[in-house]
């Protein structure tokens, strides 16, 4: 080949030789039907969800939700609660069909059918239609689980009372000090006897619950040293008479300054 000569120069037709400007297409023709991603469509679900997000804020601020102490596992009486995003499952295991012998069927049978169903929907409904009358399969099914989860929690919640269990179950402020007076008799007592599992500020640990913010007379403190409670066996205390009294006033008397 000569140079210059014989030289061909070839194009691809797919390619558009003209520059065309990025701008979404015209949906005039199609109205209520679809619209462009950006931003139309985007901006709506940004509406939507801060309306929902201020509306959640204002509900935490008005309500907000009631606090518990520390999990204490060696408090036998203690019946936990999920959060209320479970309720519902919660409230399920109480039926005699998806509890006792037929638990497999409550904690796994018949939600796996649940959120089988509801991740299936799409697939048996898949017309063309997007209003909710065209979708009567997929409609139905999110209405029915959406129905169910509400009812359930709302059975669940109503018989619990809230204020009571965080006021039962309230913790100690972070930071809070409450004095402990080592010169008060009791507190020898309570040194020779509770401090190895209450800890030496009454704030307990591990092996046994806080003494600071409980709701007991001198008498059932007196009766829980001696016969025990939940996890603490009878026979704790081996002092002389005037040495639980001392003991029961000492404890009972933190618990009034931490109070005020």
């Amino acid at each position: 080949m000569h140079k210059g000569k014989g030289m061909k120069f070839v194009g691809d037709s797919r390619i558009s030789a003209e520059r065309k400007p990025n701008v979404p297409k015209d949906y005039s023709e199609y109205p209520g039907r679809t619209e462009a991603f950006w931003p139309n469509f985007l901006l709506k679900e940004w509406l939507v969800g801060a309306v929902f997000l201020v509306g959640f804020l204002c509900l935490t601020l008005a309500h907000p939700s009631p606090l518990e102490g520390m999990a204490d596992p060696t408090n036998s009486s203690y019946i936990p609660l999920p959060d209320w995003y479970f309720l519902f499952l919660y409230e399920l295991l109480k039926y005699e069909f998806a509890s006792g012998d037929f638990i497999i069927m409550g904690i796994l049978v018949l939600p796996g059918i649940a959120f089988g169903a509801l991740l299936i929907a799409p697939f048996l409904d898949n017309g063309p239609g997007r209003r909710p009358h065209q979708r009567p399969v997929a409609v139905g099914m999110m209405l029915l689980a959406l129905a169910s989860v509400i009812w359930l929690t709302y059975e669940s919640a109503s018989h619990v009372d809230w204020e009571s269990r965080a006021e039962a179950n309230k913790p100690i402020p972070p930071g809070e000090q409450v004095e402990i007076d080592t010169e008060d008799p009791g507190y020898a007592v309570y040194e020779n006897s509770c401090m190895s599992c209450h800890g030496d500020d009454l704030q307990g640990g591990a092996a046994a619950p806080s003494l600071i913010g409980i709701d007991k007379s001198a008498e059932e403190i007196a009766q829980i040293a001696q016969e025990g409670i939940g996890s603490m066996p009878p026979g704790q205390f081996s002092g002389s008479d005037e040495e639980l009294q001392q003991l029961t006033d000492f404890i009972v008397s933190v618990n009034e300054e931490q109070s005020e």
